[in-house]
């Protein structure tokens, strides 16, 4: 999973060309984040052309404030540039999985 800049990310969202991919948000110290991290690393060695990339949302304030994201962990969901879905809860690594499965471009 690859770390992305604010500047990287926004670059990406604004070449909607690129397609659908999902953006986790977190913070270094959130617990609850190292477990999404690890649920996302298992789903991504099962699916390793899976568009997802990261980002600290510590260093992220424009898109923050644009996406309007309330806690973190997040991932967003985005289609063609534009965000279709915030998922805040990730109960299982199944749930995550059936949720990103339609991202995967193989």
């Amino acid at each position: 999973m690859q770390e992305l800049t604010e500047q990287e990310l926004l670059e990406r969202v604004s070449r909607p060309q690129e397609g659908s991919f999902a953006v986790f948000l977190y913070t270094p110290f959130c617990g609850t984040c190292k477990v999404t991290e690890r649920m996302l690393d298992i789903i991504m060695t099962m699916l390793p052309a899976l568009p997802v990339v990261k980002c600290n949302i510590n260093f992220f304030p424009q898109i923050t404030r644009e996406w309007q994201i309330s806690s973190v962990p997040c991932i967003v969901i985005l289609e063609q540039g534009k965000e279709k879905e915030f998922m805040y809860r990730m109960q299982s690594v199944d749930e995550l999985y059936r949720k990103l499965l339609p991202l995967n471009r193989m």
